[in-house]
């Protein structure tokens, strides 16, 4: 569960539960790396930046320490030299999954419908 937050209210004040989901994902690019990741199971850290070019290093490295304290993904570093590391999702990760693809298919039903409005 996300700890603490300074400008906002406490994990344990949420009004809704819906609220922690929220937190959970919050930010442009965490549900993009799980669904990458539910993509192609296994990814090396240097991957992602095929997957995701616009997301810089440092904010890959941001978002997937979020995703691991939250345990929503697995990291395994090799011992090796140059440093390999992988994600996978975990077993929270995957349940999420099944709100990722609802909303997949929201949005590719909202761009439908967008299209057609400008085509009426």
């Amino acid at each position: 569960m996300p700890t603490e937050r300074n400008n906002k209210i406490s994990c344990y004040e949420y009004k809704y539960e819906m609220e922690v989901t929220l937190e959970v994902l919050s930010g442009k690019w965490k549900a993009l790396l799980l669904w990458n990741l539910h993509q192609h199971s296994i990814i090396r850290f240097n991957a992602f930046s095929r997957y995701i070019p616009e997301i810089t290093h440092k904010m890959l490295t941001q978002q997937l320490k979020d995703l691991e304290k939250n345990g929503l993904i697995n990291r395994i570093v090799y011992d090796e030299t140059p440093p390999n590391v992988e994600y996978s999702l975990t077993k929270r990760g995957e349940e999420i999954i099944l709100i990722l693809e609802q909303m997949n298919q929201w949005g590719k039903n909202f761009i439908e419908e967008y299209k057609n409005m400008g085509s009426s």
